[in-house]
């Protein structure tokens, strides 16, 4: 009986590595001068961030900076859903940014429906917020790996796509 082997799509980020990226923007924040006294602060949560500043100016500028340290550090800017700018007290305004993590329904069943459509023999099934995509062949498995990097990049997917579990 020949062996199957797997993958599973998924959409995740590395949580220490954004918190350091915060870190690292709120440094910059406090030290650059033309936002030295803002008062602006970035704050994670579990499934979000806050992000306050003294103006709605200010609060796009520490966003950028969020962004850029964000890159660095090799984190999708996909997995940010920006919010609406409120007014917040004193002035101030507020901004919560949404984490994406994990596929919803419809993006998953769009990779499946792709898999099935690009590769006949290769079999996907979802599995919560991921797919697990089936072959007997590691080359079918790589084909269908870029046909979704492909689509990833033609169909603006919401959320970056990884792969693991590779076996």
């Amino acid at each position: 009986m020949p062996q199957d082997f797997s993958f599973d799509v998924v959409s995740e980020f590395d949580r220490q590595e954004l918190t350091n990226a915060i870190d690292q923007a709120l440094r910059e924040v406090t030290t650059r001068y033309d936002l030295k006294d803002t008062g602006s602060a970035i704050e994670l949560e579990a499934s979000s961030i806050t992000l306050r500043s003294a103006s709605e100016f200010t609060a796009k500028a520490v966003a950028d900076v969020l962004l850029g340290k964000m890159v660095r550090r090799g984190l999708s800017p996909k997995i940010l859903d920006f919010g609406k700018m409120e007014d917040a007290t004193k002035g101030t305004v507020r901004q919560t940014i949404t984490l994406r993590k994990g596929l919803n329904q419809d993006l998953a069943k769009e990779i499946t429906k792709l898999v099935r459509d690009d590769n006949p023999k290769l079999k996907a099934q979802i599995q919560g917020d991921a797919v697990r995509i089936t072959g007997r062949s590691k080359d079918e498995l790589q084909r269908a790996m870029q046909v979704m990097r492909r689509a990833e990049e033609e169909r603006k997917w919401v959320v970056p796509v990884q792969f693991n579990n590779y076996r």
